[in-house]
C-alpha cells in the first residue's frame, strides 16, 4: 500500500506542470480574439529565455501584460479557494462547506463597498484594501463568536463555527446593502454588483504577487498537516486520541484557509462552487486520502478557474462575464450530478 501510494504521488508530480502549462497557454491563446498558441509559445520564449522571435508587439502586450498575467491570477485563486475547500470540509466534517462558509466573502464585500461607495479611508485606501480589511474583520468576529458559544472540540465546535458563520455573512451583507441603498449611485451599484459576482477584469503581474504566494501558502500548510487532515476525517476526538494536537492544528488550518481566502476575495471577489465542487470531485478520482486529494484540489482548482475565465470571455461575443456567474452555472449540476451519484453508490 505504501509503495503504491508512492507511486500515485510520483504520478501526479509528473502529470502537474504540462496540465497546468496547457492551461496557462489555453488561457492564453483563446479570448476575444484567438492567438495561435505558436505565438503565445514565442512570447514566453522572448520573455523569459531571451529569445528573438519576431512578435507583433500588440500580440506581445496582449499575451504578456493581459492574458498571461490574468491567467496566473485565475489559477493561483482556483488553487487558492480548492485547497480552502479540502481544509473545512474535513475540520468541519460539513459536505457543504466551502471558503465563504466563515463570513469571509461578506465581510470583503461590505469592505470593498465601504471605500468605494461609502468614502472609508479618505480615497487613501483601494478596494482590494478594503476588502481584505472587511474579510479580516469578518473572520475575526465569526471566531469570537465561535469562541464565546463555547463549543469544544468535536462536532458541537464545528456546528458553533459553522452557526457562527452563517450569522456574520448574514449581518455583513445586510450592512452592504445598506451601504449601497444610502451612498451609491446607479453605477457604482452595478460596478459593485459586477465585483461581487467575481471579476479577473483587472488582474495583472501585480496581483499575482499576492495570489501566488497565498496559493503556496496554502498548499504547503496543507501538505504539512496532510496526516491532520486525514485524522480530522474520523472526527475531532479521533485526532485527539492519536495525539494531534485538536485545538492548534484547527487553529492553523482555519486561519490559514481564511487567510488565503480573505486574499483571494479582495483581488477577484466572491468566486462561489469552486472550494464546494472541487474537492468532492477529486474525492470520486483519487480518493479521501488527503496526501493524493490537497495536490489534485489545488490542481483542478487552477485549471478549472482558467476554464472558466476563458468561457467568461467567449460565451457573449463582445461582452465579458463576470466568473462568478459562470463558476456557478458549472458548478451547481455539477454538484448536483455529485450528490446524485454519491447516494447512488450507498
Amino acid at each position: 500500500m505504501r509503495s503504491r501510494a508512492r507511486r500515485a504521488r510520483w504520478h501526479w508530480g509528473w502529470i502537474a506542470p504540462p496540465v497546468l502549462l496547457a492551461a496557462l497557454i489555453a488561457g492564453t491563446a483563446i479570448g476575444e480574439t484567438r492567438i495561435p498558441a505558436s505565438t503565445v509559445l514565442q512570447v514566453l520564449g522572448n520573455k523569459l529565455f531571451g529569445t528573438v522571435y519576431p512578435v507583433a508587439r500588440i500580440d506581445e502586450g496582449i499575451i504578456w501584460n493581459y492574458r498571461l498575467a490574468r491567467a496566473v491570477v485565475a489559477a493561483a485563486c482556483g488553487a487558492g479557494l480548492a485547497l480552502s475547500g479540502v481544509v473545512l470540509q474535513a475540520l468541519l466534517r460539513n459536505a457543504l462547506a466551502d471558503p465563504y462558509l466563515l463570513g469571509i466573502s461578506a465581510g470583503a464585500s461590505t469592505g470593498a463597498v465601504a471605500v468605494t461607495v461609502a468614502g472609508f479611508g479618505a480615497g487613501a485606501l483601494s478596494l482590494s484594501t478594503g476588502a481584505f480589511a472587511g474579510a479580516l474583520l469578518a473572520f475575526v468576529m465569526v471566531a469570537a463568536l465561535a469562541r464565546a458559544a463555547g463549543g469544544g472540540t468535536g462536532l458541537q465546535a464545528a456546528g458553533v463555527i459553522v452557526l457562527a458563520g452563517i450569522a456574520g455573512a448574514q449581518l455583513f451583507n445586510a450592512m452592504t446593502a445598506f451601504l449601497i441603498a444610502k451612498s451609491a449611485n446607479a453605477e457604482q451599484a452595478r460596478g459593485i454588483m459586477f465585483w461581487l459576482l467575481g471579476n479577473l477584469s483587472g488582474a495583472r503581474w501585480q496581483d499575482s504577487l499576492v495570489a501566488v504566494p497565498a496559493a503556496v501558502l496554502g498548499l504547503g500548510v496543507c501538505l504539512w498537516h496532510v496526516r491532520s487532515l486525514d485524522a480530522f476525517t474520523f472526527g475531532a476526538d479521533s485526532a485527539a486520541s492519536l495525539g494531534i494536537n485538536v485545538r492548534r492544528v484547527q487553529a492553523v488550518l482555519i486561519g490559514a484557509a481564511a487567510l488565503v481566502t480573505a486574499l483571494i476575495v479582495s483581488l477577484v471577489g466572491a468566486i462561489g462552487f469552486v472550494g464546494l465542487v472541487i474537492p468532492h470531485a477529486m474525492r470520486f478520482l483519487v480518493g479521501g486520502r488527503h496526501r493524493l486529494l490537497v495536490p489534485a484540489s489545488a490542481l483542478a482548482g487552477a485549471v478549472f478557474l482558467i476554464a472558466a475565465d476563458i468561457v467568461s470571455r467567449i460565451l457573449i461575443p463582445g461582452q465579458v462575464l463576470p466568473i462568478g456567474v459562470i463558476t456557478a452555472l458549472i458548478g451547481a449540476p455539477a454538484f448536483a450530478a455529485i450528490l446524485i451519484r454519491g447516494r447512488a453508490r450507498k
